[in-house]
């Protein structure tokens, strides 16, 4: 079994989440976690880039993703993809190649009206 495969990977939603449970019942985060419900508050928001991220959406994306032969040997792709949401074959393109990872035009295309699906792209 390989290091990579005790790996869970969760949304920023759900780490959101998960410091403001934390907050509510400590009432007071140490200044990192402070640091870090901050960032994820903003990159869960609609200030991000006009759409709101779910936990569920996540988990559908990079499920969507690990369907992919290509990119289920590594699913730190798939959850960068989930995490980004890239709307375009550039911006998909930029992700797949830090692994050099290269997928068909149609893939991709699939993949990109995956997302745009799962976050109510007009």
């Amino acid at each position: 079994m390989s290091e990579k495969s005790n790996f869970r990977y969760i949304s920023t939603s759900h780490v959101r989440d998960k410091l403001l449970d934390a907050q509510s019942r400590r009432g007071e985060l140490e200044y990192a976690q402070t640091l870090a419900l901050q960032h994820a508050e903003w990159f869960a928001s609609h200030n991000r880039m006009g759409y709101k991220t779910t936990d569920q959406g996540f988990n559908s994306i990079m499920s969507f993703c690990l369907d992919n032969e290509k990119i289920a040997k590594y699913p730190e792709l798939a959850s960068k993809i989930a995490e980004i949401l890239p709307l375009d074959t550039d911006s998909l393109r930029a992700i797949l190649g830090t692994r050099r990872l290269a997928l068909a035009g149609e893939e991709m295309e699939s993949i990109i009206d995956h997302i745009k699906k799962e976050i109510g792209y007009a």
